[in-house]
C-alpha cells in the first residue's frame, strides 16, 4: 500500500480506474466523504485484482463493482448503497435503494456497467493526487 503506512483500515472499494463512469465516481467520493473513510483500489492494479479475486470476481472480466469492510464484501447495488449510506449525512437518504427489489436493481446495475466503455468512454488510469495518495492502494 502506498501512502501513511499507518492508514490500513477501512472499507476498500475496488473501481475501474479506465472507465470514465467510474473515475466520476471515485471524485464523488473522494469530494463528499470528508472524513475520508473510504480507500480506493483500481481493478488494475495487483491489490484491486487481488480483492475481486478474493471475494469470487473475475478480474479480468469486471462487470461488478465492490465494496470491501473487513470480512465483508458487496457487490453491485447493495455496494452502491452501502457507500452512499456511508457518507452520512443527507447522503443516508440513499437506503431507499433496498426498496426496490435486488433482482430488479443488480441487473439495471450490471446493464449499466457493461455498457459503461461505449456510453461514457474510457481514460487513463486516475492518478491520485499528493493530498489522496494514502487512501489508494497499489
Amino acid at each position: 500500500m502506498s501512502g501513511d503506512p499507518a492508514r490500513k483500515e477501512g472499507p476498500v472499494i475496488v473501481f475501474d480506474g479506465i472507465c470514465v463512469l467510474c473515475n466520476g465516481w471515485v471524485r464523488f467520493l473522494l469530494k463528499h466523504d470528508r472524513e475520508g473513510r473510504y480507500r480506493f483500489a483500481a481493478m488494475q492494479s495487483d491489490a484491486g485484482r487481488a480483492l475481486l479475486a478474493g471475494h469470487g470476481l473475475d478480474p479480468d472480466d469486471p462487470a461488478s463493482f465492490l465494496l470491501v469492510e473487513g470480512a465483508q464484501a458487496w457487490t453491485d447495488s447493495d455496494a452502491i448503497r452501502r457507500v452512499l449510506t456511508g457518507l452520512g449525512g443527507v447522503w443516508r437518504l440513499a437506503a431507499v435503494i433496498a426498496v426496490v427489489p435486488r433482482v430488479v436493481r443488480d441487473p439495471l446495475y450490471r446493464w449499466v456497467a457493461r455498457n459503461r466503455y461505449r456510453w461514457f468512454g474510457t481514460t487513463e488510469c486516475r492518478v491520485p493526487t499528493q493530498e489522496e495518495w494514502a487512501r489508494f492502494l497499489e
